[in-house]
Parts: structure tokens; C-alpha cells; sequence
């Protein structure tokens, strides 16, 4: 994984130059919060990169949020489809980290996306109000 500034979301399909397009899983998430905790844990300070998910959200939490739309910046939407477990190539990058990201959904979700637009590093992030 590359680090980006920003990244263009088609709506479902997937973020333009990534491999996963259509599907549920047509985006991936981590909680910048959790990866730091995680490094911490493990005395590590490896990039958020290594969980190869492909956005770093701060200030919110993942955790049980299936079912869910979260927007980002003005216009796009992600419906959370569920948790993204942890494979054993996280072990590869530093011993433990498979096990380390397991609970709590520590290894973040994954979605579709909704709404065709733009994202970029440091637009707000936040559930959409449910109507009921």
C-alpha cells in the first residue's frame, strides 16, 4: 500500500487503482487510534500501511458498526458490511500483530461505497444520522 493524499471512490465499485472493485468489499478501513495502540502494545512503530487497509480514519470507532453509513468529506458514503479479520500475513510483518488485531475489530471493516466523489487526507469523518 501506498500512502495518498487522495483517492477518487466510484460508487459500487471501489476506489479508482485498486484491485477489489464490485463486491462488498470494495473499501477498507483502520482506526488511526487503534493502530497506534496496537504499536504500542507490540513495541513497534511500523506505518499504518502494514494492515494494508485503504483508509486511516481518526476520531471515530469502528467496532460493531455492520449495517452502518459512514460519510466522508461532503459527498461520499460507505455502507459497513462487516469486520475485516486479520490474515496470518500480518504475523510476516511483526510477530503477534494476527493476534494483536483480533479482538475488538481492531483490524477495522470494510464496505461499499455509495456515492461516486473525491476524499481526501484530513476531510471529516462521521455515521450518518439514522432516520427511524
Amino acid at each position: 500500500m501506498t500512502s495518498r493524499e487522495s483517492a477518487d471512490l466510484v460508487a459500487g465499485r471501489g476506489i479508482i487503482g485498486n484491485i477489489n472493485q464490485g463486491g462488498r468489499r470494495q473499501v477498507t478501513i483502520i482506526e488511526e487510534e487503534t493502530w497506534a495502540e496496537v504499536m504500542r502494545e507490540l513495541g513497534s512503530d511500523l506505518p499504518p500501511e502494514t494492515r494494508r487497509a485503504n483508509l486511516l480514519v481518526g476520531g471515530i470507532r469502528l467496532m460493531e458498526t455492520r449495517g452502518k453509513i459512514l460519510k466522508i468529506g461532503s459527498v461520499c458514503r460507505l455502507l459497513i458490511r462487516g469486520e475485516t479479520k486479520p490474515c496470518i500475513a500480518m504475523d510476516e510483518k511483526l510477530p503477534g500483530l494476527k493476534n494483536a488485531l483480533k479482538p475488538n475489530w481492531n483490524g477495522g471493516v470494510f464496505g461499499e461505497i455509495l456515492d461516486d466523489g473525491r476524499i481526501s487526507v484530513g476531510d471529516p469523518v462521521g455515521w450518518e444520522a439514522v432516520l427511524e
